[in-house]
Order: C-alpha cells, then sequence, then structure tokens
C-alpha cells in the first residue's frame, strides 16, 4: 500500500505523458495499491492507526523530524504493533551536522564523492551520474536487504525492529576499494594529496586542475589501461574486462603484441611503466577499429575472455539474453495501457516471483483498502468529502 498525498508523490507529476502518471512512476510502483492521504488531518492519522496492527513492514522516506511531527514514528506504531519491522530512510542519518538536511540523489553523488570519481567534467564542471540514480537505487536494495534481515531476525525472536537506511551510507558502501584506506599503502599520500587539494581550492584554482591533480596523484596507476576498457571497433564499440594476467595474456596474443606486463620484474607503479603503457594503448586502440565487433567478439569467445557490445538499454526490450531469463515482464496499466518492464532481478525455486500487477493510478484503491479494514461506503464518503483522502 503506497500512501501518497492526494495531489500524488512528486515522481506522479513529473513529465506526465497522460494526467498523474509519469514513465518513472510507473517504472518505480509495480505491485502497489495507492491511498492517498492528507496525514496533517486527525482522520488520516486514525486510517494509519487502523492499518498498522495487520502490517509487517512500514517504509518512510522522509527528512528525519517529519515521520514524528505526523505522529508515524517508529516509537507511535511499535506501540500499536511491537512486530512492525519499521524503515525509515533518509538523506544523512540521524547523527551528525547534516542530520536534518533534505538531500535528493544528486546531493548525495556530490557529497559522498561517487560524482567527483566518476570525472566527467563539462566546461570546468564535475556532472551528474545520469545513466542511473545511484545512490536511490543503491538504498532501495539496501533497504530490501534490511528488511529481509529484520524479518528473518522476528522469525526467530518474534521482536520487531527499527532499520534505519541512508542515501549517505549506500553511496559510500558502493565505493568499496575508493572509501578504504590501507596505512601502510596510501595513508600518508591520501593526506599529502588532501592538504593539496585545501590549498588549491583555497587559492580559487578552477575545478577541473583541481580534479587532474586529484587524479594524477591518486590514479596514476590506470594510465595505460588495457585489458579493462572500452574500444572502438570498426562498426560499434565493445568492451573488455581481464582482471587476471591469464585473461591479459590471451587478449595480448590476439592482438599480437608485447606487453611488458609479462616479463620478469613488471612493477605496475613505476613510471616507464605507465608511459611505455600509455603508448600501447595508443596502438592497441588501432588495432581495435581494423575488425568489426562481432570479430572481435568472436575471437575472445573462442579462448574465454570476457568481452560484450556497448548497447542502449531501449535494446535490450528486445534481447534474446534478457527474454530467455525472464527480465521483460508485460503489464496492463489502468490508464496507460499495455507497458514493457524489467522483470524480478532474481529468481526463487521453491517461491517463483511474480510482477503481479502495473503501478496504481492515483487512489485506485482507496475504497477497496478502507473497505478490507472495515469502513462502510457512507464513511469513505465522508472522508473523502473532509478532503482526508481520494
Amino acid at each position: 500500500i503506497k500512501v501518497e498525498p492526494l495531489e500524488g508523490e512528486p515522481w506522479r507529476l513529473a513529465l506526465q505523458f497522460i494526467p498523474g502518471e509519469s514513465k518513472t512512476f510507473i517504472a518505480l510502483n509495480r505491485g502497489k495499491r495507492s491511498l492517498p492521504l492528507d496525514l496533517t488531518k486527525p482522520e488520516a492519522a486514525d486510517i494509519i492507526r487502523k492499518m498498522i496492527p495487520d502490517m509487517d513492514v512500514v517504509v518512510i522516506n522522509a527528512r528525519p523530524d517529519v515521520p514524528a511531527n505526523l505522529g508515524i514514528d517508529y516509537e507511535s506504531l511499535s506501540a500499536i504493533n511491537p512486530k512492525i519491522i519499521y524503515c525509515d530512510n533518509t538523506a544523512f542519518g540521524r547523527k551528525g551536522p547534516d542530520a536534518n538536511r533534505p538531500g535528493y540523489d544528486l546531493i548525495v553523488q556530490a557529497m559522498s564523492g561517487l560524482m567527483a570519481s566518476e570525472g566527467k567534467i563539462k566546461d570546468g564542471f564535475p556532472q551528474q551520474i545520469t545513466s542511473t540514480a545511484v545512490a536511490d537505487f543503491a538504498t532501495g536494495i539496501a533497504i530490501a536487504w534490511g528488511v529481509c534481515a529484520a524479518l528473518f531476525v522476528r522469525e526467530r525472536t518474534g521482536k520487531g525492529q527499527k532499520v534505519d537506511t541512508t542515501l549517505l551510507g549506500a553511496a559510500l558502501g558502493v565505493q568499496t576499494g575508493s572509501f578504504t584506506e590501507v596505512e601502510s599503502f596510501d595513508g600518508e599520500r591520501r593526506r599529502d594529496v588532501l592538504e593539496s587539494l585545501g590549498a588549491l581550492r583555497d587559492a580559487g584554482v578552477p575545478y577541473d586542475e583541481v580534479d587532474e591533480h586529484y587524479r594524477n596523484t591518486l590514479f596514476e596507476w590506470r594510465r595505460g589501461s588495457i585489458y579493462y576498457r572500452t574500444y572502438q571497433a570498426s562498426d560499434g564499440v565493445l568492451a573488455v574486462a581481464c582482471l587476471s594476467d591469464r585473461l591479459r595474456k590471451r587478449v595480448a596474443d590476439i592482438l599480437g603484441i608485447d606487453d611488458p606486463r609479462f616479463k620478469p620484474g613488471f612493477d605496475p607503479f613505476d613510471e616507464e611503466t605507465l608511459d611505455a603503457g600509455e603508448i600501447l594503448a595508443k596502438e592497441v586502440e588501432v588495432l581495435f577499429t581494423k575488425r568489426t565487433v562481432e570479430e572481435w567478439l568472436t575471437a575472445f569467445d573462442e579462448v574465454g575472455v570476457p568481452a560484450g557490445p556497448v548497447r542502449y538499454v531501449q535494446e535490450l526490450l528486445d534481447d534474446e539474453q534478457v527474454i530467455a531469463n525472464d527480465l521483460v515482464v508485460n503489464l496492463e496499466h489502468s490508464k496507460a495501457g499495455p507497458v514493457r518492464m524489467v522483470g524480478p532481478m532474481i529468481s526463487m525455486s521453491e517461491t517463483p516471483l511474480k510482477a503481479q500487477s502495473a503501478s496504481p493510478a492515483l487512489g485506485q484503491h482507496t475504497d477497496e483498502i478502507l473497505s478490507e479494514m472495515g469502513l462502510d461506503a457512507e464513511t469513505i464518503q465522508k472522508l473523502k468529502d473532509a478532503g482526508v483522502t481520494l
């Protein structure tokens, strides 16, 4: 049950193609029922309290001060149902100087290092990651993981609990190695970089120059990368991904190159090695343009080298591999009609997953949900007339 404002949640209203419906909302709200409520009205709070005894899980996505102000905080709801699993998602967490700041994916991309790490700079400014709302979706997965873990604990102990997730935590969590410091290896270097970054910013040095200094200092080992990157072929672009010398040697043999990596005494951090790698990378880029994507893939497949074509996501709705693994589902939307979208990202042998329904129209299930709670048609109509629901 999705409880949303009477006007609909914001994503309904962003880039609507018909009134109250957007592709983003449809993509994110499959399988839900819509119950619009004005939570500032006491009658709406009464409806929430009637729902809670039968609920297993509540997910809240708001600034830290909002749930308590509306009477839907963990303490209030767990007092009604002590077994409730209550997941409270915030941008930055409930502690610290940024706790009460509002935040969206873009803000967290900026503040978590994701945006800077991406290295996309245009007109001197860093650009957001636009292919996906990476902090948002990573947080969604964290919510599902946390809720399932809490449900498992409840099965063992009978106790409900509160699960806190944050956009900031998810954004840092997906950066793994970048957000790890091995003191003996990079501790001193990181401190030197931070000191120099501070000095450059204080001096008013433009961002793109600051970023170049940062990358040249911390990521010089990436220069001359050959085996984990994309290449332009004669008719398109492909990606090659080799994370072991065994695989790298197979690529080198197919390309017919002499890579010093395979000689005794190779040091990936040596300056001469890095310079030689840059020269070799340019030679390899030319070699890749001599064959088609399919020709390269055939050669790599024969020796087990991971490689694949670069595609646009819209192409994948008709992709044989995607369809074969049930990653496309067909649904009927009450207002928009037929919808094709991604299917469940996992499969389960004993409890198969199924896309049960398309996203709901605003207020589509108000009568159904309130009737299930025992309210008669006259009471439901009075609530609508009073502006409590739709």
